[in-house]
């Protein structure tokens, strides 16, 4: 996806998840975040909203931004994540695309801070739409575009799978083979141990004859969904303990 089409998504899922997040109420449960209830999503969404627009202004050798504490109050909450949004969106339209800039994440600039946060607000999206449904099936069908989806899965698993945790010590050793049946598409995450894991992507599903030992497969949407650990109908054959090394948390 293009800079331009990366604001546009940003800016859909944010107005609904206002939307829901609105509908829902501020004490509602988050079933999806068992921790959380709708005030504490918007407050997290708003907070990381002020980090990202504070890391645009920095260097990727500087400290970690600290964002502002953010109300406690439900309708100022909702009004400073909107702030915040505004705030953010405008800096990424003015900006050099790929002017290097501080993440936590390798790869910093604000094209890769705006996928970021299209993925990071679609998937709160979601959240929300389960608070709002209480639990229920939010709709019934896919709630991604199939593209998007799979950019979705991409993103996790080539930018943020593994950032933060210790490989050395991790005896996992296997395949994982991720298929988006409807847009063809697959991911291979080899697990060495000692080793942080390595991605390979793939318009198709020819990794050269590779039997791995797990596999998830479902459309785009569902895989999105089962990479970041939230309700799914994907299908998962083979090791289910090396699957669940991929579960979104």
């Amino acid at each position: 996806m293009n800079e331009d089409s990366n604001h546009a998504l940003l800016r859909e899922h944010a107005r609904a998840l206002r939307e829901a997040a609105s509908g829902a109420g501020a004490d509602a449960a988050v079933p999806t975040c068992p921790e959380w209830d709708i005030l504490q999503l918007v407050r997290h969404l708003g907070k990381v909203y002020d980090m990202v627009g504070r890391a645009l202004k920095l260097s990727p050798d500087d400290s970690r931004p600290r964002p502002e504490s953010a109300p406690r109050e439900f309708d100022a909450a909702l009004h400073w994540m909107d702030e915040r949004l505004t705030d953010l969106t405008a800096q990424l339209a003015t900006d050099s695309p790929d002017r290097p800039v501080w993440s936590f994440f390798p790869g910093g600039t604000p094209r890769n801070w705006a996928r970021r946060m299209v993925h990071e607000t679609a998937i709160h999206r979601l959240d929300t739409e389960y608070a709002l449904s209480e639990g229920g099936s939010n709709g019934g069908g896919p709630l991604f575009d199939a593209e998007f989806a799979a950019d979705g899965v991409d993103e996790f698993l080539n930018v943020l799978f593994g950032i933060g945790q210790d490989w050395s010590t991790d005896r996992s050793a296997g395949q994982l083979l991720f298929h988006a049946v409807d847009v063809e598409r697959a991911w291979l995450v080899t697990f060495e141990a000692g080793r942080f894991p390595t991605i390979e992507c793939r318009r198709d599903t020819a990794f050269g004859g590779t039997e791995p030992e797990a596999t998830v497969a479902g459309d785009a949407d569902t895989l999105y969904r089962r990479v970041w650990g939230r309700p799914n109908t994907a299908t998962t054959s083979g090791d289910l303990g090396l699957a669940e090394l991929v579960n979104g948390r």
